[in-house]
């Protein structure tokens, strides 16, 4: 006779749920990390920029990039 422990949850299936719930918010924190970066740059003058080495093309490069995070 074979007994089935009903008392545990399916292995696996709160992990799922919950990692697709970190990295939907992971999503959502990088996005608006680089709008905020890229925000705060747009608003800089040419001259300021350049003393930073940065030309306003490079605006969407910094903010998308992991690197300066």
């Amino acid at each position: 006779m074979a007994a089935f422990d009903t008392t545990r949850t399916a292995y696996g299936s709160a992990t799922a749920v919950s990692g697709f719930f970190s990295r939907a918010l992971a999503t959502v924190v990088a996005w608006n990390d680089a709008r905020v970066t890229r925000k705060a740059l747009s608003a800089l003058s040419d001259r300021e920029l350049e003393d930073i080495g940065l030309v306003r093309g490079d605006i969407d490069m910094v903010a998308n990039t992991e690197f300066f995070r």
